[in-house]
């Protein structure tokens, strides 16, 4: 009990009122199930007051130079390990026994180097799916010794920087990833000098392949610019080469444009389809080129599909909440698929961020005893963000305080800050492995559709994405039952519809064991499959594309849980695309094909052609 007795001051501290820009959705969007006609709908509001807004601009001044990272998280996580490292001296004797031992086994390779009995890689070699030291050119000497001292170094560094007794798991993953970016930096297939790929090349072309990889650093630098247009990605235009299928926009708001697709067989399916993409990207992830489309082959599946293209947010959205996307998002899309289909269960398909945000909506409208929805499908969807992988190294309560006042000064997330964060998940394939075939080989990569719709980025309003990484990164709060929408709790467990839920093996944004909790969270049956490849190459998988495969197994609504090594032991592996698997799920919950549905409503001549106008903001 204190016994200071706390007086008033006299002045308080002064702080700044932000302008409040609350976005109200038209009539279809904000009358639903979960909201009595006439009656507000139920949204959190914005916070009031913004404390200290001269130490906000002092960090929001920072983050230009860091990177958007925050500097005292880096810190603290140094200092933790550190500090236990210091007071580990067994720990430290056995660094430097294993420091001694590698020292001496690389200088007897060094001493016998010019011996033909002396095989490359003798003392260490390169993990299978590191390419850095790929080819002949790396086993002979020096190179070859030269990679295994800088490999012998990272793998100490390792050592060194993780299972330090008492460091938390959160500080040691940080500490563990930052020394591992140094070290990507300074691998010496990134330097023309230490590359014998890039001399032998050099050599052959007397120097050119410099010339061309000056070229292709200048071309790249101009696509930097906002007022630049990439010459290369001419070939892939929105509405033409690229979200092309043929659809008209059926609704729009300040928020949303839905575009519902022409049929392109005779009869179709009853139950529409409504995906939900994520607003980090534009939405025709899902409606690259004709040939990998998800959405032409659901239509040619005979299904009418309809899709939400997001609009892209500047700094006047700054107080657009994650329940706005909610709002006018999924239900104000829903309402609309009701007018144009009434009386239709849909399907709904929601993708990354998309697929948390359906999960939460279908939530709410179970609790609220709203049952449009016929099936959920999630890709690569989180729902519990405990093990988000190496995402989670950039929140905690220091790194999301440092973003939200970046975010606080500009109103929005930047785009080079997500392209950022997501390239350094995957630096050496990313970064480090085009500087050496780019700009050190000169052998610039020709752009792929995946490529343009990756650089086609979007920017994330302050509050939306503040919410996003404090409720459901930092808390926890939709997996723990804390979420509110609509001034009360949500669980997942009340989602009873059919689920089908897809991973993605090689995901570094939702790795596909987060992805697989969805099973102990819903009270549904679910349909769980894993696929090869990463976040969207795994998912954009046509089947006339060779190299993809599948596992998938189905778990009844009562059925005892089985764990996700124990799943992938059980489920059984298929050669071929997901896709097929997916539509004969469909099917099987879809009545019997008819005759296609209007395109809307007819009331709104003046809304364009898909792929609409939000899609060019």
């Amino acid at each position: 009990m204190s016994v200071v007795q706390i007086f008033p001051r006299a002045e308080e501290p002064t702080v700044q009122v932000l302008p409040v820009n609350p976005v109200a959705g038209p009539e279809a969007s904000t009358v639903s199930p979960e909201t009595p006609a006439g009656a507000p709908a139920a949204a959190d509001p914005p916070p009031a007051l913004e404390p200290y807004p001269l130490d906000r601009a002092f960090h929001a001044m920072l983050a230009r130079f860091t990177g958007g990272i925050s500097p005292l998280a880096l810190s603290l996580a140094w200092l933790d390990w550190s500090s236990h490292l210091a007071a580990a001296p067994q720990r430290q004797l056995e660094m430097s026994r294993n420091v001694l031992r590698d020292t001496g086994r690389l200088a007897e390779a060094v001493a016998h180097a010019a011996s033909p009995e002396q095989k490359p890689w003798s003392v260490i070699q390169p993990q299978g799916r590191d390419r850095r030291f790929s080819g002949p050119q790396w086993e002979t000497a020096p190179f070859n010794l030269l990679a295994q001292a800088f490999l012998l170094g990272e793998r100490w560094w390792h050592d060194a920087t993780t299972g330090v007794r008492g460091v938390s798991h959160a500080n040691e993953a940080i500490v563990e990833f930052s020394m591992r970016q140094t070290l990507d930096m300074l691998a010496p297939s990134n330097f023309a000098a230490t590359n014998p790929k890039v001399l032998e090349k050099a050599f052959q072309s007397g120097g050119e392949n410099f010339v061309f990889g000056w070229q292709n650093w200048c071309s790249d630098l101009m696509r930097l610019l906002p007022t630049s247009k990439a010459a290369d990605g001419e070939q892939f235009l929105v509405g033409k080469s690229v979200a092309a299928s043929p659809g008209k926009v059926v609704y729009c708001n300040e928020l949303i444009e839905l575009i519902q697709y022409h049929p392109t067989t005779a009869q179709v399916r009853p139950e529409p389809i409504l995906i939900v993409p994520a607003w980090i990207m534009k939405y025709y992830i899902l409606d690259l080129s004709p040939q990998n489309s998800l959405v032409k082959y659901l239509t040619g599946q005979g299904f009418t599909v309809f899709a939400i293209s997001w609009r892209n947010p500047d700094a006047t959205d700054r107080d657009l909440a994650f329940d706005d996307y909610r709002r006018l998002g999924v239900m104000a899309a829903l309402d609309m698929v009701g007018r144009v289909m009434p009386g239709r269960k849909t399907h709904a398909l929601g993708y990354c961020l998309g697929g948390t945000l359906l999960s939460i909506a279908a939530a709410a409208m179970e609790r609220d005893g709203d049952k449009r929805l016929g099936t959920v499908t999630l890709l690569a969807a989180q729902t519990d963000f405990t093990e988000a992988g190496e995402l989670t190294l950039f929140i905690n309560e220091s790194q999301v305080a440092f973003l939200e006042d970046m975010m606080w000064q500009r109103g929005y997330l930047d785009t080079t800050q997500m392209a950022g964060a997501f390239q350094l998940l995957r630096s050496n394939e990313l970064i480090w492995s085009r500087l050496s075939h780019d700009y050190l080989m000169g052998e610039g990569a020709p752009l792929n559709d995946l490529m343009a719709w990756n650089a086609d980025a979007t920017r994330l309003p302050y509050r939306m994405h503040s919410e996003y990484l404090r409720k459901l990164f930092l808390d926890n709060d939709l997996a723990g039952g804390r979420y509110h929408v609509g001034g009360r709790n949500v669980s997942l467990s009340d989602i009873h519809a059919p689920m089908f839920v897809v991973g993605t093996l090689a995901d570094h944004v939702a790795p596909w064991r987060s992805v697989y909790k969805i099973h102990y969270q819903v009270d549904a049956d679910v349909t769980f499959l894993l696929t090869s490849g990463g976040h969207n190459a795994g998912v954009v998988a046509p089947p006339d594309e060779p190299g993809h495969s599948y596992q998938v197994l189905s778990k009844a609504e009562d059925a005892p849980y089985v764990g996700a090594d124990e799943w992938l032991k059980l489920a059984p592996r298929v050669q071929g695309s997901w896709w097929p698997e997916w539509i004969k799920w469909l099917a099987a919950r879809s009545g019997a094909p008819g005759d296609p549905p209007p395109i809307g409503l007819g009331d709104a001549p003046d809304l364009p052609d898909a792929p609409g106008d939000y899609v060019h903001t």
